[in-house]
């Protein structure tokens, strides 16, 4: 479960999902398109206008998923290099977009850059997890022009954080573009829900985030929020984005309703992290986040753990390969706002 701050039975959040019942009626009769075509509501347009003003961006693109976010950006940045190129050749390799990646990336980076690299438009160095050396190594070696970071703000298989005050560092020494998938962060970390850029103060720093609408909203869908230009250039070459069916207007109003009590209600987002202080009190596990990571080794060990806490009254979910490597099942627990508090 990724429902973090628990806000899917509030009133205001189902109230959302059915206000204006002849737009909804209508919705739901209608052929649905993609977004270029005839997907595009104004319910979209406040989601957006939403997310923007929390990720203090000047713009922002709601997507289908988060998967679908991270491979428009990952494929629409690798254009940017056969754009630029002469026409009807492929970039040379010192024309390429040069793409650096944390090892523990999520799937849909690692997607995405790979469909970049297919298209001979990007180059890829992967960086050891939350190392800054090797990545600065790297960015030294590399005399690519264009670079880009990509990193995830809160890594889903370990729960652990990126060292995101390092990695602006590098970028004013670099000026490479940073990209920040704050899939995890987002109304959940930060006094306002602005996610780890808020927390660390360093939104200004970030020249796009991206995020899921299904962990600490609850609901459905992705966003990528940027400058109008990053976002005019994603909706022509993200190919994710620009040949999926636009989210349904109830999905939207949901989330609509769901940020704005979650702007609203910050005890929720305080709740989350007194439960996470007495989890780490409890079991004296060193714990960064609402993600908790048991390594077991074995998927027989690991299903085995799995089936006896859910006799017991416990949905903690056991992660195998291929999700994590050989002999790394885990057991991984989200901790939500919605868990009463036995302190």
């Amino acid at each position: 479960m990724d429902q973090t701050v628990s806000c899917s039975e509030h009133g205001k959040w189902l109230l959302g999902a059915l206000e204006n019942q002849a737009q909804f009626c209508h919705a739901l009769n209608m052929e649905r398109g993609s977004s270029l075509i005839c997907g595009f509501t104004t319910y979209h347009k406040l989601v957006e206008e939403s997310l923007e003003e929390l990720q203090k961006k000047e713009d922002c693109l709601l997507c289908p998923t988060g998967f679908s976010a991270n491979t428009a950006l990952m494929t629409a940045l690798g254009s940017i290099s056969s754009l630029l190129a002469s026409a009807g050749r492929k970039p040379a390799p010192d024309e390429r977009i040069a793409i650096f990646s944390d090892a523990l990336n999520h799937a849909s980076t690692i997607d995405g850059i790979r469909l970049a690299e297919r298209q001979q438009e990007a180059v890829a160095f992967v960086y050891n997890h939350s190392d800054m050396s090797h990545l600065d190594f790297l960015l030294i070696c590399m005399q690519v022009q264009r670079k880009v970071v990509v990193t995830d703000s809160i890594f889903s298989m370990d729960g652990d954080f990126t060292p995101l005050p390092e990695l602006v560092k590098l970028r004013k020494k670099y000026g490479f573009l940073l990209v920040v998938d704050d899939a995890h962060g987002t109304l959940v970390c930060g006094e306002n829900g602005g996610g780890i850029p808020e927390q660390f103060g360093c939104e200004n720093d970030i020249d796009i985030c991206l995020g899921s609408l299904s962990k600490g909203v609850g609901c459905q869908g992705g966003f990528i929020a940027c400058s109008t230009s990053w976002k005019r250039f994603i909706l022509s070459r993200g190919r994710s984005f620009v040949f999926s069916t636009a989210l349904p207007v109830p999905v939207v109003a949901s989330v609509h309703a769901a940020i704005s009590v979650l702007k609203k209600e910050r005890w929720r987002r305080s709740v989350i992290w007194e439960h996470v202080q007495y989890f780490a009190s409890l079991t004296k596990l060193n714990i960064a986040s609402p993600i908790i990571v048991i390594l077991v080794g074995s998927e027989e060990a690991a299903v085995k753990a799995h089936r006896h806490l859910l006799r017991c009254g416990f949905l903690v979910q056991p992660i195998r390969p291929p999700v994590v490597p050989p002999n790394s099942s885990r057991l991984r627990i989200t901790l939500s706002a919605h868990y009463l508090a036995p302190y």
